[in-house]
């Protein structure tokens, strides 16, 4: 059986998690396959709204079993935090969540390294969620880290204590100010092992191997967005993981024939947490009332969300690399009442106009190209059918179909898994 695969196209934030929730009733297991406790997938139904880290985002499902694969990254202290919200759901943890043993650990001092290395570069800081992420995934590819299967080992200690020294050492290294008591962190965090330590660990390649020759259905789940990609991202102003499709065959062992469905998932307009160049972002009041309707703030920092129009331009790029099959738009109901819509359709680029994402998309370098739209004024909250969408909605979905090349089968328009329209 094949796997599909579900993944933003922007810089995070586009509402996978939701997605996510919606599709699970359609599959057998959900896997997660990068990133770690820096991206937040937020879920909202029953009233209720949930922001899920590392746990994927079928765990509310009863019949789904959640896979964090080889390629996540796990704080054991965060981890333990998301367990203690879900205790009240009566969920079967044990039985509907597995952990790769390839998985790497978060140590408290790599969260310490993070914190440094920021504080160091002084105004060049790359906005950085300081939960240790970049500092692991640097250990993972310096074949130092600590993965999940080593805490079936009688010597993890041992290992533990030594990378810590070197993390140190590492610290002062950086000379800055940084306070800290490791002695009260790592009674946190062996507490933290000891329940990670409670649940079942697997050699995941080879149990989604097993899975798809009995015929399972899979789903897995990207975090963050495409254009935070290591490789294909705005460099510098990325994370540390692949977040493209390639990060899904790296990060659970899946072969790459192996992929059927390409899910991607963006908003109607772009936003961006932290720092980095942003072509289409707005510094008025348009933007600034983007924000506050679409409550544009990070799920795990809180930190407020930089606004701008829809680049699509970028988004081809992001579908091109992914080889997305079919596209899920959220967050429409935000642009409800702006009387003109724009969209970035090119860039005035060192002179040139260029359709493509080039290397270098700093302000000095790019003016976008903007082709604008008749807005609505309707309040899309309340619709259940494409058929009551205005007409002036059903134009902006079309002219993005005709140019992306690519369907739009989800209009998201509001944040419960009941407001989610399909095409």
């Amino acid at each position: 059986m094949a796997v599909d695969l579900l993944l933003g196209l922007q810089w995070g934030d586009e509402g996978k998690g939701k997605i996510v929730d919606v599709l699970t009733a359609n599959y057998d297991i959900i896997a997660r396959f990068q990133g770690g406790p820096n991206a937040g997938h937020t879920l909202e139904f029953d009233g209720i709204k949930h922001v899920l880290r590392t746990i994927p985002s079928g765990i509310f499902h009863e019949t789904a079993t959640n896979v964090i694969g080889n390629g996540v990254v796990i704080d054991p202290v965060v981890f333990k935090k998301e367990l203690d919200g879900l205790e009240k759901f009566n969920i079967d943890i044990k039985t509907k969540l597995i952990i790769s043993r390839k998985a790497h650990l978060i140590l408290p001092t790599h969260r310490l390294l993070d914190a440094a290395s920021e504080a160091s570069k002084g105004k060049a800081k790359i906005g950085s969620t300081l939960k240790g992420i970049g500092p692991t995934y640097m250990d993972k590819t310096g074949r130092n880290g600590i993965r999940v299967g080593d805490l079936e080992l009688d010597n993890w200690k041992e290992k533990y204590r030594a990378l810590t020294n070197k993390h140190e050492a590492m610290i002062n290294f950086y000379n800055v100010d940084v306070q800290y008591d490791l002695e009260e962190m790592e009674t946190e965090f062996f507490e933290a092992v000891e329940v990670l330590k409670s649940l079942q660990f697997i050699d995941s390649e080879e149990y989604l191997h097993q899975a798809q020759k009995s015929g399972k259905t899979i789903l897995a789940e990207g975090a963050q967005g495409s254009l935070l990609d290591v490789d294909f991202g705005t460099y510098p102003f990325v994370t540390s993981s692949t977040t493209t499709a390639a990060g899904a065959c790296t990060g659970l062992g899946v072969a790459p024939n192996k992929i059927k469905d390409v899910f991607g998932i963006f908003k109607a307009y772009t936003t961006r947490v932290g720092s980095g160049p942003f072509p289409t972002e707005l510094f008025d009041e348009v933007g600034s009332e983007m924000a506050r309707i679409g409550n544009e703030f990070g799920a795990v920092t809180g930190r407020p969300r930089r606004c701008g129009w829809l680049d699509l331009v970028a988004l081809k790029y992001t579908a091109q690399i992914n080889g997305v099959t079919q596209l899920m738009m959220m967050k429409g109901d935000v642009l409800s009442g702006f009387k003109t819509l724009k969209v970035c359709t090119g860039y005035k680029y060192k002179g040139e106009t260029i359709s493509h994402l080039p290397y270098n998309i700093e302000p000095e370098n790019i003016e976008p190209i903007y082709t604008e739209f008749k807005g609505w004024k309707e309040d899309l909250t309340k619709m259940s059918d494409p058929s009551q969408f205005p007409k002036e909605l059903n134009d902006y979905i079309d002219f993005l179909e005709k140019e992306l090349e690519i369907p739009i089968k989800i209009v998201s328009v509001g944040p419960d898994r009941t407001q989610t329209i399909h095409r």
